[in-house]
Protein backbone atom coordinates (compact mmCIF):
# COMPACT_ATOMS: atom_id res chain seq x y z
CA UNK A 1 0.00 0.00 0.00
CA UNK A 2 1.27 3.69 -0.69
CA UNK A 3 3.00 5.26 1.66
CA UNK A 4 1.00 9.17 2.15
CA UNK A 5 4.46 10.98 3.14
CA UNK A 6 7.01 8.95 2.46
CA UNK A 7 9.48 11.98 3.40
CA UNK A 8 8.81 12.09 7.06
CA UNK A 9 6.90 8.14 7.07
CA UNK A 10 10.12 6.65 6.01
CA UNK A 11 12.91 9.22 6.94
CA UNK A 12 16.03 7.61 7.92
CA UNK A 13 16.35 7.60 12.00
CA UNK A 14 19.03 9.60 12.22
CA UNK A 15 17.77 12.71 10.40
CA UNK A 16 14.70 11.94 12.23
CA UNK A 17 16.50 12.32 15.74
CA UNK A 18 17.75 15.79 14.42
CA UNK A 19 14.54 16.42 13.13
CA UNK A 20 13.12 15.35 16.79
CA UNK A 21 16.17 17.64 18.39
CA UNK A 22 15.27 20.94 16.66
CA UNK A 23 11.31 20.85 17.04
CA UNK A 24 12.02 19.90 20.55
CA UNK A 25 14.29 23.15 21.58
CA UNK A 26 11.35 25.06 19.32
CA UNK A 27 8.62 23.53 21.58
CA UNK A 28 10.60 24.05 24.94
CA UNK A 29 11.29 27.81 23.94
CA UNK A 30 7.99 27.96 22.81
CA UNK A 31 5.96 27.03 26.47
CA UNK A 32 8.39 28.60 28.88
CA UNK A 33 7.78 32.10 26.63
CA UNK A 34 4.27 31.69 26.83
CA UNK A 35 1.96 29.14 29.27
CA UNK A 36 2.89 30.10 32.72
CA UNK A 37 2.35 26.46 34.42
CA UNK A 38 5.61 25.83 32.19
CA UNK A 39 7.69 28.18 33.36
CA UNK A 40 7.23 28.01 36.49
CA UNK A 41 7.39 23.93 36.72
CA UNK A 42 10.95 24.62 34.28
CA UNK A 43 12.21 27.08 37.02
CA UNK A 44 11.42 25.16 39.48
CA UNK A 45 13.13 21.97 38.00
CA UNK A 46 16.46 24.68 37.22
CA UNK A 47 16.15 23.63 33.53
CA UNK A 48 16.26 26.73 30.85
CA UNK A 49 15.20 26.34 26.98
CA UNK A 50 19.35 26.47 26.14
CA UNK A 51 19.42 23.81 28.47
CA UNK A 52 18.32 21.33 25.82
CA UNK A 53 21.05 20.00 23.68
CA UNK A 54 20.09 16.63 23.44
CA UNK A 55 17.12 14.26 22.99
CA UNK A 56 17.85 12.38 26.49
CA UNK A 57 17.47 15.92 27.95
CA UNK A 58 14.06 15.28 27.50
CA UNK A 59 14.57 13.09 30.80
CA UNK A 60 15.29 17.25 32.69
CA UNK A 61 12.01 18.46 31.67
CA UNK A 62 9.31 18.29 34.36
CA UNK A 63 5.97 15.49 33.38
CA UNK A 64 2.70 16.40 32.90
CA UNK A 65 -0.61 14.26 33.81
CA UNK A 66 -4.20 15.38 34.13
CA UNK A 67 -4.45 17.28 37.07
CA UNK A 68 -2.19 19.88 35.63
CA UNK A 69 -4.62 19.91 32.86
CA UNK A 70 -7.91 20.16 35.04
CA UNK A 71 -6.08 22.67 37.45
CA UNK A 72 -5.50 25.01 34.86
CA UNK A 73 -9.18 24.48 33.60
CA UNK A 74 -10.39 25.89 30.94
CA UNK A 75 -7.57 27.87 28.95
CA UNK A 76 -4.60 27.77 31.41
CA UNK A 77 -2.35 25.57 29.17
CA UNK A 78 -2.91 27.44 25.85
CA UNK A 79 0.11 29.12 24.40
CA UNK A 80 -1.72 31.50 22.05
CA UNK A 81 -4.91 34.11 22.55
CA UNK A 82 -8.07 32.78 22.54
CA UNK A 83 -8.64 34.49 19.30
CA UNK A 84 -5.72 32.57 17.38
CA UNK A 85 -7.69 29.44 18.87
CA UNK A 86 -10.07 27.92 15.44
CA UNK A 87 -10.83 24.51 17.38
CA UNK A 88 -11.54 23.92 21.09
CA UNK A 89 -12.53 20.21 22.00
CA UNK A 90 -12.57 18.40 25.42
CA UNK A 91 -12.74 14.97 27.62
CA UNK A 92 -16.35 13.78 28.88
CA UNK A 93 -15.33 15.12 31.72
CA UNK A 94 -17.30 12.20 34.10
CA UNK A 95 -15.16 12.33 36.93
CA UNK A 96 -15.25 16.15 37.10
CA UNK A 97 -13.52 19.27 35.12
CA UNK A 98 -13.13 18.00 31.40
CA UNK A 99 -10.07 18.17 30.05
CA UNK A 100 -10.17 21.50 27.42
CA UNK A 101 -7.57 21.57 24.57
CA UNK A 102 -7.61 24.21 21.37
CA UNK A 103 -6.12 23.89 17.57
CA UNK A 104 -4.86 27.24 15.61
CA UNK A 105 -5.26 26.38 11.70
CA UNK A 106 -1.81 25.07 12.13
CA UNK A 107 -2.78 22.26 14.40
CA UNK A 108 -5.96 21.50 12.40
CA UNK A 109 -3.47 20.97 9.23
CA UNK A 110 -1.01 18.57 11.28
CA UNK A 111 -3.99 17.04 12.76
CA UNK A 112 -5.23 16.17 9.05
CA UNK A 113 -1.69 14.94 7.73
CA UNK A 114 -1.23 12.87 10.52
CA UNK A 115 -4.99 11.08 10.38
CA UNK A 116 -4.39 10.66 6.67
CA UNK A 117 -1.18 9.36 7.65
CA UNK A 118 -3.30 6.19 9.16
CA UNK A 119 -6.07 6.30 7.37
CA UNK A 120 -3.74 5.64 4.08
CA UNK A 121 -1.62 3.17 5.88
CA UNK A 122 -4.48 0.74 6.69
CA UNK A 123 -5.40 1.21 3.00
CA UNK A 124 -7.49 3.87 2.26
CA UNK A 125 -7.36 5.62 -0.95
CA UNK A 126 -9.49 8.26 -2.81
CA UNK A 127 -11.74 5.54 -4.14
CA UNK A 128 -12.87 4.10 -0.72
CA UNK A 129 -17.03 4.96 0.81
CA UNK A 130 -15.82 5.84 4.49
CA UNK A 131 -18.67 5.72 7.45
CA UNK A 132 -17.57 7.30 10.39
CA UNK A 133 -19.84 5.54 13.17
CA UNK A 134 -17.85 7.32 15.36
CA UNK A 135 -18.85 10.28 18.18
CA UNK A 136 -18.74 13.77 16.87
CA UNK A 137 -19.13 16.72 18.98
CA UNK A 138 -16.41 17.60 21.78
CA UNK A 139 -14.96 13.95 21.72
CA UNK A 140 -11.69 14.16 19.35
CA UNK A 141 -12.08 11.20 17.57
CA UNK A 142 -14.73 11.59 14.69
CA UNK A 143 -13.40 14.63 13.23
CA UNK A 144 -9.82 14.33 13.81
CA UNK A 145 -10.27 11.33 11.32
CA UNK A 146 -12.99 12.68 9.51
CA UNK A 147 -10.89 15.33 7.98
CA UNK A 148 -7.96 13.09 7.68
CA UNK A 149 -9.77 11.05 5.68
CA UNK A 150 -10.90 14.05 3.08
CA UNK A 151 -7.42 14.89 2.92
CA UNK A 152 -7.13 11.10 1.40
CA UNK A 153 -9.88 12.15 -1.01
CA UNK A 154 -11.63 9.18 0.11
CA UNK A 155 -15.89 9.91 0.33
CA UNK A 156 -16.85 10.93 4.16
CA UNK A 157 -20.65 9.70 5.53
CA UNK A 158 -20.53 11.45 9.03
CA UNK A 159 -23.21 9.09 10.29
CA UNK A 160 -22.39 9.78 14.06
CA UNK A 161 -22.19 6.78 16.60
CA UNK A 162 -25.83 4.83 17.31
CA UNK A 163 -28.84 3.91 15.31
CA UNK A 164 -27.22 0.61 14.21
CA UNK A 165 -30.32 -0.15 11.89
CA UNK A 166 -29.68 2.93 10.15
CA UNK A 167 -25.75 1.90 9.85
CA UNK A 168 -26.52 -0.81 8.41
CA UNK A 169 -29.11 0.71 5.93
CA UNK A 170 -26.48 2.94 5.07
CA UNK A 171 -23.84 0.35 4.52
CA UNK A 172 -26.02 -1.57 2.20
CA UNK A 173 -27.51 1.83 -0.01
CA UNK A 174 -24.01 4.14 0.39
CA UNK A 175 -21.90 1.22 -0.38
CA UNK A 176 -19.48 1.60 2.73
CA UNK A 177 -16.05 0.16 1.52
CA UNK A 178 -14.60 1.16 5.16
CA UNK A 179 -16.02 1.75 8.75
CA UNK A 180 -14.16 4.34 11.51
CA UNK A 181 -15.67 3.51 14.93
CA UNK A 182 -14.57 1.78 18.48
CA UNK A 183 -13.75 -2.04 18.04
CA UNK A 184 -16.94 -3.33 20.51
CA UNK A 185 -19.39 -1.33 18.23
CA UNK A 186 -17.90 -3.06 15.38
CA UNK A 187 -19.16 -6.59 16.96
CA UNK A 188 -22.59 -5.00 17.94
CA UNK A 189 -23.17 -3.70 14.37
CA UNK A 190 -22.18 -7.37 13.28
CA UNK A 191 -24.15 -8.94 15.72
CA UNK A 192 -27.46 -6.58 14.68
CA UNK A 193 -26.44 -7.67 11.20
CA UNK A 194 -26.89 -11.46 11.82
CA UNK A 195 -30.20 -11.19 13.90
CA UNK A 196 -31.25 -9.08 10.94
CA UNK A 197 -30.28 -11.45 8.25
CA UNK A 198 -27.92 -9.20 6.41
CA UNK A 199 -24.98 -10.91 5.28
CA UNK A 200 -22.07 -7.84 6.03
CA UNK A 201 -19.71 -10.13 3.98
CA UNK A 202 -21.48 -9.74 1.32
CA UNK A 203 -21.32 -5.75 0.99
CA UNK A 204 -18.34 -3.90 -0.22
CA UNK A 205 -16.84 -3.51 3.27
CA UNK A 206 -13.40 -4.28 2.97
CA UNK A 207 -11.80 -2.21 5.64
CA UNK A 208 -12.19 -1.26 9.15
CA UNK A 209 -10.28 1.29 11.37
CA UNK A 210 -10.78 0.84 15.20
CA UNK A 211 -9.99 3.15 18.05
CA UNK A 212 -11.13 4.65 21.37
CA UNK A 213 -10.80 2.01 23.83
CA UNK A 214 -8.31 -1.18 24.40
CA UNK A 215 -9.06 -4.53 22.24
CA UNK A 216 -7.05 -7.37 21.91
CA UNK A 217 -6.25 -10.14 19.24
CA UNK A 218 -8.61 -12.37 20.01
CA UNK A 219 -11.75 -9.20 19.51
CA UNK A 220 -9.77 -8.25 16.38
CA UNK A 221 -9.74 -12.03 15.00
CA UNK A 222 -13.68 -11.86 15.90
CA UNK A 223 -14.19 -8.39 14.20
CA UNK A 224 -12.46 -9.92 11.07
CA UNK A 225 -14.16 -13.18 10.89
CA UNK A 226 -17.42 -11.69 10.90
CA UNK A 227 -17.30 -8.26 8.97
CA UNK A 228 -14.74 -10.21 6.29
CA UNK A 229 -12.41 -7.03 6.62
CA UNK A 230 -9.26 -6.24 7.37
CA UNK A 231 -9.21 -4.43 10.50
CA UNK A 232 -6.42 -2.27 12.06
CA UNK A 233 -6.01 -0.55 15.20
CA UNK A 234 -5.34 3.77 15.65
CA UNK A 235 -4.10 5.55 18.94
CA UNK A 236 -4.90 8.84 20.04
CA UNK A 237 -5.65 10.85 22.83
CA UNK A 238 -6.86 14.34 23.08
CA UNK A 239 -4.48 16.00 25.49
CA UNK A 240 -1.74 15.49 22.57
CA UNK A 241 -4.07 16.06 19.59
CA UNK A 242 -6.68 13.13 19.74
CA UNK A 243 -6.03 9.80 16.71
CA UNK A 244 -3.14 10.38 14.64
CA UNK A 245 -0.45 9.51 16.91
CA UNK A 246 -0.23 6.02 15.91
CA UNK A 247 -1.93 3.73 13.46
CA UNK A 248 -1.34 0.61 12.18
CA UNK A 249 -0.53 -0.32 8.08
CA UNK A 250 -1.62 -3.63 6.74
CA UNK A 251 1.05 -5.81 8.36
CA UNK A 252 -0.74 -5.38 11.46
CA UNK A 253 2.42 -5.36 13.39
CA UNK A 254 2.60 -2.72 15.62
CA UNK A 255 1.02 0.91 15.65
CA UNK A 256 3.52 3.37 13.23
CA UNK A 257 4.20 6.54 15.71
CA UNK A 258 4.39 9.59 14.48
CA UNK A 259 7.57 10.76 15.40
CA UNK A 260 8.67 14.00 13.70
CA UNK A 261 5.51 15.34 15.06
CA UNK A 262 5.96 13.82 18.54
CA UNK A 263 8.94 12.60 21.16
CA UNK A 264 7.64 9.23 22.79
CA UNK A 265 9.63 7.47 25.98
CA UNK A 266 8.43 4.51 27.49
CA UNK A 267 9.32 4.56 31.02
CA UNK A 268 8.82 2.49 34.60
CA UNK A 269 5.88 3.82 36.23
CA UNK A 270 7.17 3.71 39.44
CA UNK A 271 10.31 5.26 39.01
CA UNK A 272 10.49 7.02 35.56
CA UNK A 273 13.43 5.54 34.77
CA UNK A 274 13.81 4.44 30.64
CA UNK A 275 13.00 0.84 30.12
CA UNK A 276 14.69 -0.93 27.45
CA UNK A 277 13.51 -1.38 23.96
CA UNK A 278 11.30 -4.07 24.00
CA UNK A 279 9.97 -3.94 27.96
CA UNK A 280 6.66 -2.79 28.82
CA UNK A 281 6.32 0.55 30.43
CA UNK A 282 4.03 3.94 30.52
CA UNK A 283 4.37 5.53 27.62
CA UNK A 284 5.04 9.38 28.02
CA UNK A 285 4.44 11.84 24.73
CA UNK A 286 5.71 15.17 24.36
CA UNK A 287 4.13 17.04 21.59
CA UNK A 288 7.12 18.29 19.14
CA UNK A 289 4.26 20.83 16.72
CA UNK A 290 1.58 21.85 18.37
CA UNK A 291 1.32 25.29 18.31
CA UNK A 292 -2.26 25.96 21.00
CA UNK A 293 -1.84 23.14 23.37
CA UNK A 294 1.56 22.11 23.46
CA UNK A 295 2.23 19.66 26.39
CA UNK A 296 5.52 18.21 27.93
CA UNK A 297 6.27 14.68 28.89
CA UNK A 298 2.72 13.77 29.21
CA UNK A 299 1.28 10.60 31.36
CA UNK A 300 -0.76 8.88 29.11
CA UNK A 301 -0.58 5.96 32.05
CA UNK A 302 -0.95 3.19 28.86
CA UNK A 303 1.23 0.41 28.69
CA UNK A 304 2.66 -0.49 25.84
CA UNK A 305 6.29 -1.52 24.08
CA UNK A 306 8.30 -0.04 21.75
CA UNK A 307 9.63 -1.45 18.58
CA UNK A 308 12.33 0.16 16.12
CA UNK A 309 12.62 -2.40 13.63
CA UNK A 310 12.10 -1.78 10.28
CA UNK A 311 8.85 -3.19 9.08
CA UNK A 312 8.04 -4.76 5.79
CA UNK A 313 6.29 -1.53 4.53
CA UNK A 314 8.51 0.74 4.21
CA UNK A 315 7.78 3.17 6.79
CA UNK A 316 11.06 3.53 9.58
CA UNK A 317 8.88 5.28 12.55
CA UNK A 318 9.11 3.08 15.83
CA UNK A 319 6.12 0.96 16.21
CA UNK A 320 4.28 0.53 19.60
CA UNK A 321 2.31 -2.62 20.45
CA UNK A 322 -1.57 -1.86 21.18
CA UNK A 323 -2.23 -0.60 24.16
CA UNK A 324 -4.34 -3.42 26.24
CA UNK A 325 -3.74 -1.99 29.50
CA UNK A 326 -3.05 1.43 32.22
CA UNK A 327 -1.80 2.31 34.68
CA UNK A 328 -4.79 3.39 36.30
CA UNK A 329 -6.56 0.27 35.34
CA UNK A 330 -5.31 -1.98 37.10
CA UNK A 331 -7.89 -3.78 39.94
CA UNK A 332 -6.41 -5.21 43.49
CA UNK A 333 -8.75 -7.89 44.35
CA UNK A 334 -7.85 -10.03 47.68
CA UNK A 335 -4.36 -8.02 47.10
CA UNK A 336 -3.58 -9.32 43.08
CA UNK A 337 -3.00 -7.01 40.23
CA UNK A 338 -5.51 -7.70 37.96
CA UNK A 339 -5.59 -6.20 34.50
CA UNK A 340 -9.28 -6.69 32.70
CA UNK A 341 -7.42 -7.18 29.52
CA UNK A 342 -5.75 -10.52 30.94
CA UNK A 343 -9.50 -11.63 31.80
CA UNK A 344 -10.29 -10.58 28.01
CA UNK A 345 -7.73 -12.61 26.64
CA UNK A 346 -8.93 -15.69 28.05
CA UNK A 347 -12.03 -15.43 27.13
CA UNK A 348 -11.23 -14.70 23.89
CA UNK A 349 -10.01 -18.74 23.52
CA UNK A 350 -12.76 -20.26 24.37
CA UNK A 351 -15.26 -21.70 22.28
CA UNK A 352 -18.78 -20.83 22.25
CA UNK A 353 -18.51 -17.31 24.40
CA UNK A 354 -19.73 -14.32 22.70
CA UNK A 355 -17.40 -11.39 22.70
CA UNK A 356 -19.55 -9.51 25.44
CA UNK A 357 -18.68 -9.84 29.09
CA UNK A 358 -18.71 -7.52 32.29
CA UNK A 359 -16.25 -7.74 34.73
CA UNK A 360 -17.94 -7.57 38.15
CA UNK A 361 -15.79 -6.59 41.71
CA UNK A 362 -17.78 -6.21 45.24
CA UNK A 363 -16.79 -6.71 48.67
CA UNK A 364 -18.61 -9.23 50.98
CA UNK A 365 -17.57 -7.95 54.56
CA UNK A 366 -13.39 -7.64 54.28
CA UNK A 367 -13.12 -10.04 51.64
CA UNK A 368 -13.37 -9.11 47.56
CA UNK A 369 -15.36 -11.22 45.09
CA UNK A 370 -14.69 -10.95 41.37
CA UNK A 371 -17.67 -12.11 39.42
CA UNK A 372 -17.49 -12.46 35.21
CA UNK A 373 -20.50 -12.40 33.22
CA UNK A 374 -20.39 -13.83 29.49
CA UNK A 375 -22.86 -14.70 26.89
CA UNK A 376 -22.15 -17.27 24.70
CA UNK A 377 -24.11 -18.49 22.23
CA UNK A 378 -27.33 -20.31 22.65
CA UNK A 379 -25.75 -23.98 21.96
CA UNK A 380 -23.80 -23.63 24.82
CA UNK A 381 -26.97 -23.80 26.97
CA UNK A 382 -28.05 -27.14 27.77
CA UNK A 383 -30.84 -28.80 30.12
CA UNK A 384 -27.84 -30.95 31.47
CA UNK A 385 -26.77 -28.89 34.55
CA UNK A 386 -23.84 -30.94 34.50
CA UNK A 387 -22.67 -30.13 31.65
CA UNK A 388 -23.34 -26.59 32.26
CA UNK A 389 -21.73 -26.48 35.75
CA UNK A 390 -18.58 -28.43 33.83
CA UNK A 391 -18.18 -25.59 31.41
CA UNK A 392 -18.05 -22.38 33.82
CA UNK A 393 -15.94 -24.76 35.79
CA UNK A 394 -13.71 -25.09 33.32
CA UNK A 395 -13.95 -21.02 32.29
CA UNK A 396 -13.30 -20.06 36.06
CA UNK A 397 -9.89 -22.69 35.96
CA UNK A 398 -8.95 -20.72 32.68
CA UNK A 399 -9.16 -17.37 34.63
CA UNK A 400 -7.41 -18.76 37.83
CA UNK A 401 -4.68 -19.83 35.59
CA UNK A 402 -3.77 -16.67 34.37
CA UNK A 403 -5.27 -14.21 37.19
CA UNK A 404 -4.44 -16.44 40.10
CA UNK A 405 -8.03 -15.94 41.72
CA UNK A 406 -10.98 -18.22 41.83
CA UNK A 407 -13.94 -15.77 39.79
CA UNK A 408 -17.14 -16.77 39.91
CA UNK A 409 -18.46 -17.09 36.61
CA UNK A 410 -21.73 -16.35 34.93
CA UNK A 411 -23.31 -17.28 32.03
CA UNK A 412 -25.91 -14.63 30.46
CA UNK A 413 -28.02 -15.07 27.01
CA UNK A 414 -26.58 -13.46 24.08
CA UNK A 415 -27.78 -10.04 24.45
CA UNK A 416 -27.98 -10.06 28.27
CA UNK A 417 -25.07 -7.58 28.73
CA UNK A 418 -25.26 -3.97 27.47
CA UNK A 419 -24.20 -2.54 24.29
CA UNK A 420 -23.45 1.31 23.58
CA UNK A 421 -21.30 2.97 20.34
CA UNK A 422 -19.15 4.36 22.59
CA UNK A 423 -16.36 2.66 24.83
CA UNK A 424 -17.67 -0.43 26.16
CA UNK A 425 -18.10 -1.01 29.59
CA UNK A 426 -16.14 -3.46 30.52
CA UNK A 427 -15.67 -3.41 34.71
CA UNK A 428 -17.90 -2.50 37.40
CA UNK A 429 -16.07 -2.02 40.73
CA UNK A 430 -18.95 -1.90 43.59
CA UNK A 431 -16.20 -1.24 45.73
CA UNK A 432 -15.93 2.67 44.88
CA UNK A 433 -18.81 3.18 46.29
CA UNK A 434 -18.31 1.75 49.89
Amino acid sequence: MPIWNAEYESMPREALAALQLRRLQATVEWVYERVPFYREALDASGVRPKDIRSLDDVRRLPMTDKTALRDTYPYGMFAVPLEEVVRVHSSSGTTGKPIVVGYTKGDLNTWSELTARIASAAGVTSKDRVQMAFLYGMFTGGWGMHYGIERVGATVFPAGAGNTERQLMMMQDFGTTVLVCTPSYALYIAEVAEKAGIDIRSLPLRVGLFGGEPSGEGMREEIEKRLGILATDNYGLSEVMGPGVSGECEYQCGLHMAEDHFLFEVVNPETGEPVAEGEEGELIITTLTKEAFPVLRYRTHDLTVLDTSPCACGRTAARMRKVRARTDDMLIIRGVNVFPSQIEDVLFKIEGIEPHYLIIIDRAGAMDDIEVQIEVAEEIFSDVMAEMVAFTKSVSERIYSVIGLHAKVRLVEPGTIERTAGKAKRVLDRRRSD
